[in-house]
């Protein structure tokens, strides 16, 4: 907190210190009230405007120090001045003094409770942004609500104050009118409960409900007005239809089948999607046989004298075939139809937001459906680079039809697709050089981490080529070549092999989307809101397609809302839970995360302490040869509530779990240095790093006052 805060502060409670010192709060009682409204009106009679604005001014000063005796002071401007000045004094000066409790509470506060709680409070100002004047609305239509408490929450908030001012003005006027029209009948008034009755209360509370009822009803009316021009079903016949058998489509249309509706799945291509085909499953299996052939070079390091191992690359090939063929049957439409999902084979196009056709073969077919589930993923990103049809480009889609291991393979670019592969390929033999536009390989880490894996990639044999961009490719005497542009520099690289992974494009085109209306955000993913929906409250989107995260995890987790929200909609929808998306890439050492890193921290301006452990020194790593990594865990200041946690290492995707599970349930490093774990494990790292922050914020003091104390019982 700066020092112009400290002194508001300061200030704020001196006066608070001296209301109290000066036994003013005794006129915030009804029986004071009654016994000095004689000379109160006396007063009034002597000088009306005098009075009316130090009234004024007091009522002000009341509600901006959140002091007690508003509503006292509100019977007794009924009493003193009538119904019509007394409701334009207290309704004016209350927001007054609201907004400058609101103003004061943002000023002092906010800053230190967004560092504390963090990314915990972009949800509200989501909500804030969203329907924050309802809300508040709300909160002033209901007296049970504490006034003060309202002002000083609101202003850890991103809310306007022009907002905050003119919604109080208007949602505290009936509670004030009903309080100075109590007031001038101040003699029947026995009790402050008095003024409001169990059934004026549930007025107001059904008053503040109603602009969320109108919000919805709103809602309903544009719906239908979306609507408008489609003739519906007078019934259909299916519950879903889900569009693409991957991850997503999977995960939505089993989850219809297990709550009984009626389900149709459609592809076009393969079941199981890019994921078991051509990107998770295959890359991670032809990873696995590359970790194999470093380990045999290393040997010596394991006290084998001497390793060595033969292999031909169709057979490495075959190999990740199988495993693909092995998991497949998880994926399959018998497996589906046994779950009671309908599995068709075709290319489906939405041709009303509640029909679908199916094209399979000449074969057309109408699907009638409830509910649309679009899951149609995303296919690898082909920049438009001249030259680059002349000499040929395989994607992460196409490599798995190689038989024959590139001799020189170009890789372009530096994320955790191109990384993986480059080093998988750089082990099995190949000459690789990687070319990435950004300075630094994985920029969304933090730069040792980059640097981290920059490192590996080099000790395997990788060429980095980093802050280049390819400008042309050109063939020369059947040599092809990639030119490459650095700024004031350029340089030529040499290759047989070009692999694109420089990202992924949702596919959005060829499902009748277009003649939908259905919008495509700027970074070309489907359109959706908090709930998975299009513009068709019925007409859904997950997975690749959706966005933002083209994650296989990500995929299976917005499917469930997806599939939930297209069932049942209509009686209740499930905002997607967007928090805490852990991430992994997978090259040696593995690159795991969730939550904050240190760049994402600085870029929000969320203050944090960092705490650190080496692999080096854990002593399963040291076992298994993998002593290298390190745990990097960021918290709040002196506290131990996690915001994020980076895992550079040995199986650093399995070691995250346990941190990705103890920030969903709130549990801090306290509670993780609590907990056994079994010896000797990876880990172990977790409560090491939990333990290095316990020593970072021991009781210094205490623990001199504890060495006093045992020097004492010594003698």
């Amino acid at each position: 907190m700066t020092r112009g805060r400290w002194w508001l502060l300061a200030g704020l409670l001196a006066m608070v210190a001296l209301f109290f010192a000066l036994d003013l709060d005794r006129f915030a009682g009804l029986e004071v009230l009654k016994a000095e409204q004689a000379r109160f009106e006396a007063a009034r009679r002597a000088a009306p405007g005098r009075t009316a604005l130090l009234y004024f001014l007091g009522y002000v000063a009341v509600t901006g120090l959140s002091l007690p005796g508003a509503a006292v002071m509100t019977l007794a401007v009924g009493a003193l001045f009538g119904p019509l000045v007394g409701t334009l004094i207290v309704s004016f000066a209350s927001t007054i003094g609201a907004t400058l409790a609101f103003l004061a509470s943002r000023h002092v506060f906010r800053d230190v409770v967004r560092a504390r709680l963090g990314t915990r409070l972009e949800a509200v100002d989501r909500g804030i942004a969203r329907e924050g004047a309802f809300y508040l609305f709300t909160l002033r239509l209901v007296p049970v609500f504490p006034f003060f408490l309202v002002n000083l929450a609101m202003g850890l908030t991103r809310m306007p104050a022009r907002t905050f001012a003119w919604v109080s003005q208007i949602g505290m006027l009936p509670g004030t009118v009903a309080y100075v029209l109590a007031g001038t009948q101040l003699g029947a008034v026995q009790r402050l409960q008095d003024v409001l009755s169990p059934s004026l209360l549930a007025a107001f509370a059904a008053l503040g409900l109603l602009p969320l009822v109108l919000r919805r009803v709103v809602e309903t009316l544009r719906a239908r007005r979306v609507y408008a021009g489609w003739p519906r079903p007078r019934r259909f016949d299916r519950n879903v239809v889900v569009i693409g058998a991957g991850a997503a489509g999977l995960v939505a249309s089993y989850v219809a089948a297990a709550v009984k509706a009626r389900v149709t799945l459609v592809e076009r291509e393969r079941m199981g999607g890019d994921c078991l085909n051509t990107g998770c499953v295959p890359s991670k299996a032809l990873i696995r046989t590359a970790t194999f052939l470093s380990q045999v070079r290393r040997s010596a390091e394991f006290g084998v004298r001497s390793a060595s191992a033969e292999f031909d690359f169709a057979d490495v090939m075959s190999r990740v075939r199988r495993v693909v063929d092995e998991i497949a049957p998880h994926d399959s439409a018998e497996r589906y139809t046994g779950l009671g999902v309908e599995c068709l084979a075709g290319e489906a196009r939405i041709t009303s937001p509640w029909t679908v056709e199916v094209r399979s073969g000449g074969e057309v077919r109408t699907l009638s459906t409830r509910a649309i589930v679009i899951a149609t993923g995303a296919r690898p990103r082909v920049p438009p680079i001249p030259g680059i049809e002349a000499v040929g480009c395989l994607t992460s889609d196409t490599l798995w039809s190689l038989r024959e291991l590139p001799r020189r393979l170009l890789v372009l670019g530096g994320g955790p697709i191109g990384c993986e592969l480059a080093q998988a390929f750089a082990r099995l033999g190949s000459q690789v050089c990687l070319v990435e536009s950004a300075p630094r390989l994985l920029a969304r880490e933090d730069a040792e981490v980059s640097e981290a894996v920059a490192a590996a990639l080099r000790a395997d044999g990788v060429s980095l080529h980093l802050g280049r961009r390819v400008t042309s490719f050109v063939v020369e005497d059947g040599v092809r070549l990639a030119c490459c542009d650095a700024g004031a520099t350029s340089e030529r690289l040499v290759f047989d092999t070009l692999l694109c992974a420089v990202g992924r494009v949702a596919r959005v085109e060829g499902f009748g989307l277009e003649d939908l209306g259905i919008a495509v955000s700027p970074a070309g993913t489907l359109e959706v809101d908090a709930f998975m929906a299009t513009r068709f409250p019925n007409i859904l989107a997950c997975g690749d397609v959706a966005g933002p995260w083209q994650f296989t995890h990500m995929a299976a987790h917005t499917a469930w809302y997806a599939s939930v929200n297209g069932l049942f909609g209509g009686l209740r929808r499930f905002r997607a839970d967007m928090r805490l998306v852990p991430r992994a890439t997978f090259t040696d050492p593995e690159v795991a995360s969730v939550g904050l890193n240190e760049t994402a921290a600085r870029a929000a301006g969320v203050q944090y302490e960092v705490t650190s452990y080496g692999l080096e020194d854990l002593d399963r790593a040291i076992v298994d040869g993998e002593a290298r990594g390190s745990v990097k865990v960021l918290t709040a200041p002196g506290r131990d509530r996690i915001l994020g946690v980076t895992i550079v290492g040995h199986h650093a995707g399995d070691l995250l779990a346990e941190f990705v599970l103890a920030m969903r349930q709130g549990i801090g490093l306290n509670r993780i240095l609590g907990t056994i774990h079994v010896y000797p494990t990876l880990a172990e790292a977790s409560k090491a790093v939990a333990g290095r922050w316990r020593q970072a914020h021991a009781p210094a003091r205490a623990l001199r006052w504890l060495e006093r104390f045992h020097a004492w019982r010594r003698g």
